[in-house]
């Protein structure tokens, strides 16, 4: 429940969310770099007063979501050649903007070159979040939010993404508790009970795809997203004193906590971290470091990594999205300007 004091900072975020994707979504061209568009996106949230609440993420064509660029702009696996949009690519643009803990999360889907080759996907994508949205009132079961997105998906002749959800907001915690279905679940589905309560808040994205299955999986490695999360569960004295980390390791710990606290973060804002307990050090014994200090924050499950998510089929994939917040007359949207 988010008290009327607390609700300046979310709907401040909101505003800020949707003022990125607005401002940035012309950016997406042929010839452009992925990360150029992410870097805009992340300088465009700080200069209008909020914090990423996770790395801006860009997801091309059958990649669904998940992915950002790291620091040394590899490119995801299976991607033949460069990170560069070209003409007729589906583009989806996942923004999350936080002020002071509070997280507004907007996503919207764009063709390079507007050709017309994705126009009714676009729409069925946008038009499926409006529908889930307008269902978004206290009471109304979460299988009836999820069937309304999946008949526009459907009506379309596209297939919602079934393990793909939204979920529920809180400060400081992007994916609090409560899961929310973009399909048509069923009344007696385990995962989706209950409905949307009065005073919180939820992120509504529903996905569709041209893909057979309507599933995503994960891209390998792990850690393909290049996007890793504190995941508050481990105290960084304790793990000193128990000799699961040295000193160094507890120091890098401590950095990263406390510039992100348990929201997500980008391997390439926490990497140059690392040059200051090291000026003099080359790029290559860097990296070791680096690898090392995951590979152990990661063992201890101090930090967490995810794998980018990309459509099971092949198919192209479409998202919008919008941060709700649930009050007794009904859904009022937050990601607006």
């Amino acid at each position: 429940m988010v008290d009327e004091e607390d609700l300046k900072h979310w709907r401040d975020a909101g505003h800020v969310a949707r003022r990125t994707l607005d401002g940035i979504k012309g950016e997406i061209i042929a010839g452009k770099h992925w990360n150029e568009v992410i870097d805009s996106a992340e300088r465009f949230i700080r200069r209008h007063g909020g914090k990423p609440a996770f790395p801006v993420t860009i997801s091309v064509n059958d990649m669904a979501a998940h992915y950002t660029t790291n620091s040394l702009l590899e490119p995801p696996e299976g991607l033949e050649g460069e990170m560069v949009f070209e003409k007729g690519d589906l583009v989806k643009l996942d923004v999350g903007v936080h002020i002071k803990g509070a997280i507004a999360d907007n996503a919207l889907t764009v063709e390079v070159g507007g050709g017309g080759n994705h126009t009714e996907q676009i729409r069925a994508a946008e038009e499926a979040r409006d529908a889930a949205i307008e269902k978004m009132h206290p009471g109304t079961p979460w299988h009836e939010v999820g069937g309304a997105a999946e008949q526009v998906a459907k009506d379309a002749g596209f297939k919602p993404i079934r393990n793909l959800c939204g979920h529920q907001l809180e400060r400081w915690d992007l994916h609090a508790g409560t899961s929310i279905p973009s399909y048509a679940c069923g009344s007696n589905n385990p995962g989706f009970k209950g409905s949307p309560e009065i005073g919180e808040i939820y992120a509504i994205e529903p996905f569709n795809t041209t893909g057979g299955s309507g599933m995503v999986e994960n891209v390998s490695p792990a850690d393909s997203s290049n996007i890793l999360r504190v995941t508050g569960d481990v105290r960084i004295r304790k793990a000193l004193a128990k000799g699961k980390l040295k000193p160094l390791g507890a120091t890098m710990a401590r950095y990263i906590e406390e510039r992100y606290s348990t929201l997500p973060f980008a391997e390439r804002w926490a990497y140059p971290l690392l040059e200051k307990p090291f000026p003099e050090e080359s790029e290559e014994s860097l990296r070791r470091k680096w690898d090392a200090l995951v590979k152990k924050l990661t063992s201890i499950r101090f930090v967490e990594v995810y794998a980018a998510l990309r459509d099971a089929d092949g198919g192209d994939v479409g998202q919008f999205e919008h941060t709700v917040l649930v009050t007794e007359g009904g859904p009022e949207v937050l990601t607006v300007h």
